[in-house]
C-alpha cells in the first residue's frame, strides 16, 4: 500500500483498530482454518498485519508468526504482542522463496492498486513453500473508492478474484462470504478465499 492518506488514517486509528479486532479474532473460524492448514511450528506471515492481533493468535497456537504492515503505528502495536515479530514494509517488498508455510492476507491487499495485485500474488506464491496455505479476504464490489474515513479500497467480485488467484498458480479450496461493519461504521460485503500454493 502506498496511498499516503490511507496510511495516515491507519496510523491515527491504530488503537481503535486494535481494540476492535482484539475480541473476535481468537474465535474467527477462517483464522482457525488457516492455523489448522499450517504444520505444527510452521512459519507464517500475517501480511498487512494491522495491530498484529491475528499473528498473536497464530503464535499462541504454536506457529512462528512474522507480521508486516506499512503503518508505523500498527507495527509498533504488533511488536508489543507476545510471539509476534513485526516489521514495516509495503506489499511491493514481499520477497523470499519457499519461506512460509502459510500467508494470511486478511483485508489487507484490498488497499493495493488493481494493477499491482497480480504481481503481489506472484510474490506471495513464490514466498510460500510448496502446498503452503494462503488465505485472502477482500471487500466485494467493483472499482476503487474511499470509505467514510478516507481509506482507499480496490474492490473485486468473486469470479475476478478466483481468476487472479488461479492465474498466479494457486489452487482455490473454498470461499466464505458475508457482510459486516467496518471501522468506518458502514456495512460492507466481503469474501474470504482459502488456497494452497
Amino acid at each position: 500500500m502506498s496511498d499516503a492518506e490511507t496510511l495516515r488514517i491507519y496510523d491515527d486509528k491504530a488503537a481503535d483498530y486494535e481494540a476492535r479486532n482484539r475480541t473476535y479474532l481468537a474465535e474467527d473460524p477462517r483464522l482457525q482454518e488457516f492455523i489448522a492448514a499450517c504444520p505444527t511450528m510452521g512459519r507464517v506471515l500475517d501480511l498487512g498485519c494491522g495491530p498484529g492481533t491475528s499473528a498473536a493468535v497464530m503464535s499462541a497456537a504454536g506457529l512462528q508468526a512474522d507480521a508486516m504492515d506499512a503503518s508505523t503505528e500498527m507495527v509498533m502495536l504488533a511488536n508489543a504482542l507476545e510471539g509476534v515479530t513485526a516489521w514495516q514494509a509495503t506489499f511491493d517488498e514481499i520477497s523470499g522463496t519457499a519461506t512460509y508455510d502459510g500467508i494470511w492476507a486478511n483485508f489487507s491487499l484490498l488497499h493495493a492498486p488493481r494493477a499491482a495485485l497480480p504481481g503481489h500474488l506472484q510474490a506471495i506464491k513464490q514466498s510460500l513453500r510448496p502446498g503452503g496455505a494462503f488465505y485472502i479476504a477482500l471487500k466485494l464490489g467493483k472499482g476503487e473508492a474511499r470509505d467514510a474515513l478516507g481509506r482507499l479500497y480496490t474492490y473485486y467480485e468473486e469470479d475476478e478474484l478466483k481468476d487472479l488467484l488461479t492465474t498466479a498458480g494457486f489452487t482455490v479450496l473454498d470461499c466464505a462470504s458475508g457482510k459486516s461493519e467496518g471501522l468506518d461504521g458502514t456495512m460492507a460485503r466481503w469474501i474470504s478465499v482459502a488456497c494452497h500454493g
